[in-house]
């Protein structure tokens, strides 16, 4: 038997290598949508005292969880747009009272340390729609296809 076969017969490949590969494990996706709304709740209740949060809506858009759960990174944008720098620092600053909160309200093994970014996917898709809409890609859509006009022109 070659050392590169597994005893099955198949090529031998490391679970978690290929797990890695595919994604998330739904056991991820579900601990990760139980932090959000965890974390929406704490949010909500404005339990935090900081200046650079006074006033200031914060969406949690995803969380994901590392495969071991230990570390949980967030995303989140704040509503209505502004300035993020601050407030990902703040809500950094605040972690671990956030963390100590959703001991009390979730079900797992370990409470996940978190990190808190800036969801940069409404501004990607918002680049991207500006692009759609500028009078380039405009005049480029609607003009003909030269190859079309000149088989219907030949018959």
């Amino acid at each position: 038997m070659s050392r590169n076969r597994s005893p099955r017969g198949g090529s031998h490949t490391s679970s978690r290598h290929a797990r890695r590969e595919q994604g998330p494990t739904q056991r991820q996706l579900r601990v990760g949508e139980m932090l959000r709304h965890a974390l929406a709740q704490i949010l909500a209740r404005s339990d935090i005292r900081d200046p650079d949060l006074d006033g200031v809506s914060v969406t949690i858009t995803q969380v994901k969880p590392s495969p071991d759960m230990r570390y949980a990174t967030v995303y989140c944008v704040p509503l209505g747009g502004g300035d993020i720098a601050p407030i990902i620092a703040a809500l950094n600053r605040h972690k671990g009272f956030m963390r100590g909160e959703m001991g009390h309200m979730i079900s797992t093994k370990f409470t996940p340390d978190l990190r808190f970014v800036e969801d940069e996917s409404f501004a990607e898709a918002e680049k991207i729609e500006t692009i759609l809409k500028s009078p380039l890609v405009q005049r480029d859509l609607t003009a003909s296809d030269p190859d079309a006009e000149s088989e219907e022109t030949d018959e």
